[in-house]
C-alpha cells in the first residue's frame, strides 16, 4: 500500500486498531482514454465476514474514486465467490459478462465475471 500514490487509495476498515477489511485499486489500463477507470479488489478478513466491513471497504472507495474524478470501477469475481457478487450486486455494480477460464489458480483454469459501476458524470451522461 505504502508504494501507490495519492491517485489510488487504499480504504481501510479497522476494528478494535485491526485492520478487517480494505479495498484497494489500481489503472486499468495505461492508454490516456481509460484514465478514469480504476480497477479494484476488496478484501475481508475471515472474521469479519458478514459483518459490513467488506460493504464499508467498498462504499468508501466508490465515494473516494468518485471524489477523485474517476467514471468507473472495474473487477473480476471467481464466479464461486458468491459473497463478493452479492456485495457488488447490492452496491451498485452490474455484472457485464464472463471471461472463461481467464486465470490459472493451483494448475486449475477458472472463469472470472466482470462487474462494472459508473461513476460521477459517466451516470448523468
Amino acid at each position: 500500500m505504502r508504494e501507490k500514490d495519492a491517485r489510488f487509495p487504499t480504504l481501510v476498515v479497522e476494528r478494535a486498531g485491526r485492520v478487517v477489511a480494505f479495498a484497494s485499486a489500481g489503472p486499468y489500463r495505461s492508454r490516456s482514454c481509460y484514465s478514469g477507470i480504476a480497477e479494484h479488489s476488496v478484501y475481508v478478513e475471515a472474521g469479519a465476514r458478514r459483518t459490513g466491513a467488506g460493504r464499508a471497504a467498498l462504499e468508501a472507495l466508490v465515494r473516494t474514486y468518485e471524489e477523485l474524478g474517476f467514471w468507473k470501477l472495474v473487477s473480476r469475481i471467481f464466479p464461486e465467490n458468491h459473497a463478493s457478487l452479492v456485495l457488488h450486486d447490492s452496491a451498485g455494480f452490474r455484472r457485464v459478462g464472463v471471461y472463461h477460464r481467464h486465470a490459472r489458480l493451483a494448475g486449475i483454469w477458472r472463469d472470472c465475471v466482470i462487474v462494472e459501476r459508473l461513476l460521477g458524470p459517466a451516470t448523468r451522461d
